[in-house]
């Protein structure tokens, strides 16, 4: 009898246990009323605002019967993202341009759920993979498997930087816009002597300014872009110095022409014609900066997106698109401008799943749902009536700012996920873009020459379309860390401090010895083999 008692309180035991575990489960994924948990990670821009006021999201959210618990990151990411995928827990979702590389799901194999089997599930996916093939090049590792879901946003232009310059200070002046590094030096030499923007201050004017450069590599809207006035071909940002010249693959920073550059930088930079805090201040503090106070102006020449962007309602009215310049009035090399079409309207790995989520299904559908067009103009605009009008016929229409202060540019950015978000705007979709979008075909006009000169057939290094095997992007990724660690450290010290002309051999040595080049050989062989099958 006892033996029976025993046997029928263990058995009730396992059996209360069991049904206490799966009420624990069941509460871990569903909500009290009968939603869909799910949890997730954005990597958004400093200006973006909360996730739960962007009401195309809450409803999305809401028509899917999900409700998301999100973490919002808009700094320190890859410090952060060592740590969180080195623990192995992730979260359900991680989205965000570069939230997670090729090299992530290499190092860290079994994380991410292969969605190739996934595909049937996701149309929307599926849709954008028909109508743009290589965005499903894109999306596949060279064993099949889809880890990570790109982007396609469309309506952007052939380059994602332009130089300005101040038409007013010049006209005050009495100078033209430069057409040499000459030139601009003696422009820059005059903004900052001559009281450029007439408020009697011969002190506070920034004859030069670019945005933060960190050790990652180089971005948009900095000075990398002047390489193109030595004949250097930059595309997409060649933030890690990579170039194609003569179908050859190259590396800027062991280049010579890298290091006149810096020498022009530095001496500007010596004379006080560079911001002083160009290497210390983050992009906020840039861009308040060159919107100067009320309809004074405070920099002369810089880049950015878009002249409003840039600088705001009040000073940008001032401000012009500067053409590309010839190095100097006797210079023989071909002018180019950095190409950056492929990746401002393409993006890799913009979503993945983790491969542990507990409700799978749903996160697919949320994801799936994000490819929707109609969804994905939300997911880089903003939403339906806020942001955009629905005309009633098919077509829509974005809209200008809410709030009357502020330019087209930062509105989307503050409004929702912007550029930064995965998405598909398909080429059927009817949108008329807002005024920022169209002026900013305009503006891009004067380089235009600039960027036709490049011979897009050999001169090209089509990075995002080309993927590597697990060893060799293992080996890539090592030895871009070391390489970026080594040359942006001394770009900003040989800008502020000088030294180039000294240190180049040595430099050049301890690059090659960081491992540039087998990465160079690597990258040739896959180029190779990416122009033999066009």
């Amino acid at each position: 009898m006892k033996k029976f008692l025993y046997g029928v309180l263990s058995f009730s035991l396992v059996v209360g246990v069991l049904a206490g575990c799966k009420e624990n489960e069941e509460e871990a994924t569903v909500t009290k009323d009968g939603k869909q948990k799910l949890t997730a990670i954005i990597t958004k821009h400093a200006l973006t605002q909360e996730v739960e006021k962007m009401e195309w999201l809450q409803k999305l959210e809401e028509d899917l019967n999900i409700e998301i618990e999100w973490q919002e990151v808009t700094a320190d990411w890859d410090q952060k993202k060592g740590t969180l995928l080195a623990g192995g827990d992730i979260p359900d979702l991680i989205i965000g341009p570069n939230a997670i590389s090729d090299a992530d799901f290499v190092q860290f194999p079994g994380l991410f759920e292969d969605l190739s089997d996934d595909l049937g599930s996701m149309p929307n996916v599926e849709a954008m993979f028909e109508a743009k093939p290589e965005t499903k090049v894109m999306a596949t590792q060279t064993d099949g498997t889809i880890y990570g879901l790109p982007k396609y946003q469309r309506f952007w232009p052939a380059t994602a930087t332009r130089q300005f310059i101040n038409k007013d200070w010049l006209d005050r002046l009495g100078l033209k816009e430069p057409t040499t590094w000459d030139e601009l030096y003696t422009v820059l030499k005059a903004f900052k002597e001559e009281d450029a923007n007439g408020n009697g201050d011969k002190n506070d004017e920034i004859p030069m300014d670019f945005s933060p450069v960190g050790t990652g590599g180089f971005g948009y809207f900095q000075p990398n872009v002047l390489l193109g006035s030595l004949g250097i071909n930059i595309s997409d940002g060649s933030g890690q110095g990579y170039f194609v010249e003569d179908g050859v693959v190259k590396n800027y920073f062991i280049d010579e022409r890298y290091k006149e550059l810096i020498e022009f930088l530095h001496k500007c930079y010596a004379e006080g014609l560079i911001n002083k805090e160009v290497f210390t201040q983050d992009y906020t503090k840039y861009q308040s900066m060159a919107r100067g106070s009320g309809d004074e102006a405070k920099v002369g020449y810089t880049f950015g997106w878009e002249l409003t962007d840039r600088f705001g309602n009040e000073v940008s009215p001032q401000y012009v698109s500067l053409a590309p310049l010839k190095v100097s009035s006797n210079s023989t090399a071909v002018v180019t401008w950095s190409y950056d079409y492929n990746n401002l309207n393409y993006g890799n790995n913009m979503v993945a799943i983790s491969s542990q989520t507990k409700n799978k299904d749903a996160a697919i559908k949320f994801v799936n749902a994000l490819y929707d067009p109609e969804v994905s103009m939300q997911v880089l605009f903003g939403s339906l009536e806020t942001n955009i009008a629905d005309n009633g016929d098919g077509s829509f229409k974005v809209l200008p700012p809410a709030d009357e202060k502020m330019d087209p540019g930062t509105w989307k950015w503050t409004s929702t996920f912007a550029d930064n978000g995965p998405m598909y705007i398909a080429d059927s979709l009817k949108l008329e873009l807002g005024t920022d979008m169209q002026s900013v075909g305009e503006q891009t006009e004067p380089f235009m020459p600039a960027i036709e000169a490049i011979d897009q057939e050999n001169d090209l290094f089509p990075g995002m379309f080309i993927k590597y095997s697990k060893e060799d992007n293992s080996k890539l990724s090592l030895n871009n860390t070391n390489l970026l660690n080594l040359s942006m450290t001394k770009f900003s010290q040989w800008i502020t401090k000088g030294g180039v002309e000294k240190e180049w051999d040595d430099y050049v040595k301890n690059v090659e010895k960081a491992g540039l080049p087998e990465n160079l050989e690597i990258m040739q062989k896959y180029y190779d083999t990416y122009k033999s099958n066009q």
